[in-house]
Formats: structure tokens, sequence, C-alpha cells
């Protein structure tokens, strides 16, 4: 065991300690990873699940006040009413399907019973003034029938969004039915749809895309590349310590070898 007492000196101790953090870290990482691919395939299967089941009707799932859970975001919903056009308004700096900046469409559909569902119509640009009302096609008039998906209200705390102060009339930065619900005068159900038909006739607004639902990422190569990586290190660690240990023996044998007899 001599020749491996090097491994006790400052420079070996130092490189044996960093091997034990990178260890456990690496496999921690390599977890996180794995959890997020996890995460990823049950939300793709959620998303996928409520998308294609059979429409219900927006009342048998949410109310006033009503929070959202999980399990319903995404669910096809339909709903019967007439457009409130004079409390509709637009939420800024929202993104368009091929990533332009503008805003989304929000109007509230006034159902038969006197509640209301704040409906997001979809996507249009800014005018020339960025603070200006944006040109919006008008609603449907009359009674129709829509079907959407029900997405949970945003808040800053989910969305990292703040809604500002000052804004323009009839501009907001989040889609909430409790903050618009004072200005609608009328209960409105917690929750939104995001419309997915019937389609406007020339296209606009445009109408948001549906939340992708077949890619996965790569998290489970990063994990199994963390890993990998985590496997690595103690096997480095015995290479460097055999090859230190080689030079360091024929270091020895060449300092207590003869010199070469002088002619």
């Amino acid at each position: 065991m001599g020749v491996y007492r090097f491994v006790l000196t400052r420079q070996w101790v130092c490189l044996t300690l960093v091997a034990l953090v990178l260890v456990p870290t690496m496999v921690k990482l390599g977890f996180w990873q794995f959890h997020r691919h996890e995460h990823r395939v049950a939300q793709n299967g959620l998303i996928a699940k409520n998308l294609y089941a059979e429409p219900v009707p927006v009342t048998e799932v949410t109310s006033p006040g009503h929070t959202v859970p999980r399990d319903d975001y995404w669910r096809a919903v339909t709903a019967t009413g007439t457009y409130d056009s004079a409390h509709e308004v637009v939420v800024r700096m929202r993104t368009s399907n091929d990533d332009k900046v503008g805003f989304h469409v929000v109007t509230p559909l006034v159902l038969a019973d006197g509640r209301a569902v704040l409906v997001n119509r979809g996507w249009v640009a800014g005018g020339d003034d960025p603070r200006a009302y944006p040109p919006v096609p008008a609603a449907p008039s009359g009674e129709v029938t829509v079907t959407g998906r029900l997405k949970a209200d945003e808040t800053s705390g989910g969305s990292g969004i703040k809604e500002r102060k000052g804004l323009p009339d009839r501009q907001v930065m989040l889609i909430n039915s409790g903050q618009l619900a004072a200005g609608e005068g009328r209960p409105v159900l917690g929750g939104y749809l995001e419309l997915s038909a019937p389609a406007p006739a020339d296209g606009s607004p445009e109408p948001v895309a549906e939340p992708d639902h077949d890619s996965i990422g790569a998290h489970m190569a990063y994990a199994v590349q963390w890993w990998l990586f985590a496997a690595a290190v103690p096997v480095g660690w015995v290479i460097l310590v055999r090859r230190e240990r080689r030079d360091r023996e024929e270091a020895a044998a060449k300092a207590v070898s003869p010199e070469p007899a002088s002619t």
C-alpha cells in the first residue's frame, strides 16, 4: 500500500473530494432530468385525453369562482350564448402562431342563465399606436355555440406576468375571470375558453394553436448522459491513480539505477 501513499497528498485529497462531490451531484441532475421527462409524458397524455374527449357543456366543469384543476386543463367544452362585445378586452404581449407579438382578444359569452364565460377568440396584430385599442374583428352577433379548450385563470404567480397599472382602456396583461368579472357586472365562470370552433371565416382573430402533445424533448437523453458522467468519475479517478503510481515507480527506478560506466 505504500505506493499509494501519494493519494494522501493535498493535491490528491482535493481531487478526491471534488470527485466525491461530482458523483452525487451528477446523479441528482440525472434524476432531475428523468422527472422532467416523466412530467412531460404525463402532461402529453393529459392534453391528448382532454383534447379528444367528447366535449361537455362548460357549466358542467366550472362555475363562478371555480379554480380549474389541472386534470381539467385543455378539456373540450361547449357553450351557447351571445357575445358581449361591450365588455371585450385585449390581452397585451401575446404571440401569434408564428411568434409575432400582438394581442389576444377575450370576449365574454353570455349564457342563457345570465352568467358569462370568457372566450379567447384568438390573436390579432397591434395597430400603429401601441397604446390604442387594436383593430379587432367584431364577434359574431346573435346566439352562437362555440367549442373550446378550458384553461385555468392566469395569475402572476403561475405565469410570471405582472398585471400593470395605468394600462389603456380595455387592455389587460392576464386572462383572469375574477378580475374581469368586476367590469362585467354579472357572474363569470372560473377559467376561460380557448376558441377552437367555429373558426373565423377570414382567419382573424387567428385561433390559438393546440398545445404540443407529441414531442417529449431530450430530457431522458440528458438523464442518461448525467448518469454516464457520474459513472465515469470514479473510473477516471482510478485511471489517474494508476497512471500516477506507474509514473512514480518509473521515476523511482531511474533514480536507483546505476550510472553507465565511463570508458
